[in-house]
């Protein structure tokens, strides 16, 4: 019944999708100052445990269960009832508890990923509520739109592992973050660890194999282009962001190339299975120019999205999700469409462009509307006397380094 090669394969992929999210707490933990390392990282690890709830209880069903006027699904399966091990996902022959298991780790990332942006200012309980109604009214409905045969499925728009669906919505949610939150009351000492963010760049890499490749939910041969794909792009846009620091900041910075790798990453990520190395090159080395300078205006506008999550996911989301339109070919994925270098017109690159910034506006709106209505509930920001302190004290009676000794 079962194809134990391409199980086996999404087993694997699975777990490395799972360690993204540990490398993404190491990433955002050395990022911020010494005050505010567990905080940060907690909030990545918690959402291991409270999506995995969410989605066990009513998130899978909402996403892939009937549909509802193609923007949600139902409640058919809610708690995985009538499922069981031997319940096939017929598509690419494996136990649909696979299936099951691996878009939970989609899930368990994107909201962490917004996270970065609001560094240092959230409560602990305003996050936690924020993470549950995120999940269910954002990244739910765009799991069913784009990948649950939803209305943008059936409109013909590609989205090959989480362009729209993960970084575009997280990107733009961690924008509205911040200018609901404000700037910080209190300057931080800023990244207080390049080797964590080194450590965690390489675990995010490593995992997002198991996040592109595994998107074809089987092995064949384009299993083998989207990884080839997703080092292609990333090892093109990490030099090109160094070398735009270089030009502009007159330093060589291994944080430029870390960054720079994530931004490839997050850009590919919705090309991956659609796109000839070629075009992967070509998608890299714009990403690497095009987040940098996102960033670079952000830093003039002053707005305070402490480690970059717009500029790098949401940017990079949404270039990669227009490039789609552009670079798709059906030589690489009969599945897909051919885009505008392809001969296929500008049919599929404006289909990607309207999803792109409709899922944009949408994940904007309601995050800065959802975080003003759990403010009423629970204040979101800290007080000015615990960024002081550091949300590691103030609000975890923890710290990850003794703060008293000196530095060596």
């Amino acid at each position: 019944m079962f194809d134990t090669g391409n199980t086996g394969f999404m087993l694997l992929a699975t777990s490395l999708v799972m360690l993204m999210t540990p490398g993404l707490a190491f990433f955002y933990g050395g990022l911020v100052g010494r005050k505010n390392v567990l905080a940060i990282m907690m909030q990545s690890y918690v959402s291991m445990g409270v999506t995995t709830i969410v989605w066990w209880a009513v998130g899978y069903s909402l996403c892939f269960s009937g549909d509802f006027h193609g923007v949600i699904g139902n409640l058919d399966q809610a708690f995985l009832r009538g499922l069981d091990l031997n319940t096939p996902y017929t598509d690419a022959k494996i136990p649909l508890f696979v299936f099951v298991a691996y878009q939970m780790m989609f899930a368990i990332i994107t909201p962490a990923l917004i996270t970065g942006a609001f560094a240092n200012r959230i409560r602990f309980a305003a996050y936690v509520v924020f993470l549950v109604a995120w999940l269910l009214f954002v990244y739910f409905p765009f799991v069913h739109m784009v990948w649950g045969h939803g209305l943008l499925q059936e409109w013909g728009v590609l989205d090959f592992a989480g362009g729209i669906v993960v970084h575009a919505t997280a990107g733009m949610a961690a924008l509205a973050s911040v200018f609901f939150v404000g700037r910080r009351r209190v300057a931080d000492a800023g990244m207080h660890s390049i080797p964590l963010v080194a450590l965690g760049t390489g675990l995010l890499w490593f995992g997002w194999y198991g996040f592109n490749a595994g998107s074809e939910l089987k092995v064949d041969a384009i299993t083998g282009q989207a990884f080839l794909n997703t080092d292609i792009a990333a090892s093109f846009a990490g030099p090109v962001w160094m070398l735009m620091a270089w030009r502009f900041e007159k330093n060589v910075k291994f944080t430029g190339l870390l960054t720079g790798a994530v931004a490839g990453l997050a850009t590919i990520t919705p090309c991956a299975g659609y796109v000839t190395p070629t075009a992967a090159a070509i998608i890299g080395t714009v990403s690497g120019v095009v987040c940098y300078l996102a960033v670079s205006i952000k830093n003039r506008l002053k707005w305070d999205d402490a480690l970059d999550v717009w500029g790098v996911h949401g940017v990079g989301g949404v270039l990669g999700t227009i490039s789609v339109g552009i670079f798709a070919s059906l030589a690489v994925n009969g599945g897909g469409f051919d885009g505008l270098v392809a001969g296929g017109g500008a049919s599929l690159l404006f289909k990607q462009t309207v999803a792109v910034l409709g899922a944009s506006v949408w994940a904007f709106a309601f995050t800065y509307g959802m975080l003003f209505v759990i403010d009423k509930i629970t204040p979101v920001k800290v007080s000015e006397a615990d960024e002081v302190a550091g949300l590691d004290t103030a609000l975890h009676s923890e710290q990850a380094y003794d703060l008293d000794a000196k530095t060596i």
